[in-house]
């Protein structure tokens, strides 16, 4: 199986590298697309990884998402599923941007043979953990979880071991639900 590249060292705009992983301690190393590795909940062995090294900028997001669809795309990944992968990195994403206040973040892209797991990872500076809301209708924010929880089979909180990060993470079938109905065709 082919390496995938893995991005540089995060530089931030004043052209420093940052020393440390979101959640502190010494950086662990990636696991590697060709070797077993497993996600953050440690219970499934993991065929492919990928992971994006992002500055807390809002600019991040579309980085992340880019990068995701990019890879899914290039694994085969159906469209729609693919899409649901996008909008679930890009809440998680911009969750952690918003809440986490944080410096940076880590996403990760978990591919097995049946599923995409998506890890955001960020610094749990924030006042607390992420919780399911429900808005109401003329609220302008707090649906980010609501579209994650409906578009994943799962996701949840882990904490980073060794340090006072977390990891927000979501699964995905990597087949469409054959039960959903079907996508109205284009003509």
């Amino acid at each position: 199986m082919a390496r995938l590249p893995l991005p540089g060292p995060l530089q931030h705009p004043r052209n420093e590298y940052a020393p440390r992983p979101p959640g502190g301690g010494q950086a662990a190393p990636l696991p590697q697309p060709d070797g077993l590795a497993r996600p953050a909940s440690g219970h499934r062995t993991v065929r492919e990884t990928r992971a994006f090294d992002l500055p807390a900028v809002p600019a991040s997001v579309r980085t992340a998402r880019g990068g995701v669809r990019e890879t899914l795309t290039a694994r085969g990944v159906a469209h729609d599923v693919c899409d649901n992968a996008v909008v679930v990195t890009s809440e998680l994403v911009t969750n952690a941007l918003t809440h986490s206040a944080g410096d940076r973040v880590v996403c990760r892209l978990h591919l097995t043979a049946d599923l995409i797991r998506v890890e955001v990872e960020d610094q749990a500076r924030g006042p607390g953990l992420p919780v399911l809301r429900r808005p109401g209708p003329e609220a302008q924010n707090g649906r980010g979880l609501l579209l994650v929880d409906a578009l994943s089979g799962s996701w949840g909180v882990t904490g980073s071991p060794g340090g006072p990060g977390r990891t927000v993470w979501a699964e995905l079938r990597r087949e469409a639900d054959p039960s959903a109905p079907a996508p109205p065709r284009a003509e």
